[in-house]
């Protein structure tokens, strides 16, 4: 995905460029940084901490905000059949349970959601990334010996988990030189929770 998005600024005609990403793009983004340092001039990443460091810091707090990556890993194709069961169930429950702020998700956001998840193929896919993230990725992760040398940003929501559960600034300075951040309120989904602080942090550094 990281060298699909260099491509695609490549055939846009920006060989370099800063990139922000939320949540799976963050962490896009993040593997962008490490494999293609020379075209990244900033990285903005929006409430994560580094996958390695959440996978091999889990603990009971952690397992059960985050059920979801243990859940969509399983191989024999489980969580596509449970989710494809009901995804409008699985939808609400997930969504709901991110946010801090009621209409954070929209109407048509989430009918846009829906109609993804009503798809077998896109619940297929959304569970091979997370699979990938608990495989390829972290040992990908694992073989990264230089920190990230170029400016990078950490937002996370003031109310949601993983301000909570990690010093999102010290984690991230354990991957990379120059790490800045703060908290802007609302849960998991700053663009929607908290768009005027999200986007003023987000001008101010790039």
């Amino acid at each position: 995905m990281a060298l699909d998005m260099v491509e695609v600024m490549a055939s846009l005609g920006f060989e370099n460029f800063s990139i922000v990403g939320h949540d799976r793009g963050g962490r896009v983004a993040h593997r962008l940084a490490r494999d293609f340092p020379s075209k990244v001039e900033k990285l903005a990443v929006l409430d994560i901490a580094p996958t390695l460091h959440m996978y091999e810091n889990t603990d009971m707090r952690f397992a059960s905000a985050y059920y979801h990556w243990f859940f969509l890993i399983q191989p024999t194709g489980l969580p596509e059949q449970m989710i494809g069961a009901d995804p409008a169930y699985y939808l609400e429950t997930k969504l709901a349970a991110w946010g801090r702020t009621g209409d954070a998700i929209t109407p048509e956001a989430y009918k846009e959601y829906l109609r993804c998840f009503s798809n077998p193929a896109t619940i297929h896919a959304s569970c091979e990334d997370y699979r990938a993230s608990a495989g390829i990725d972290l040992e990908h992760d694992r073989l990264d010996s230089e920190k990230i040398a170029m400016p990078m940003l950490a937002l996370w929501g003031k109310s949601g988990f993983v301000g909570g559960a990690y010093d999102v600034l010290a984690t991230w300075r354990e991957v990379a030189h120059d790490v800045r951040g703060q908290s802007v309120p609302g849960g998991h989904y700053l663009p929607e929770e908290a768009p005027n602080e999200t986007l003023g942090a987000l001008l101010a550094f790039l």
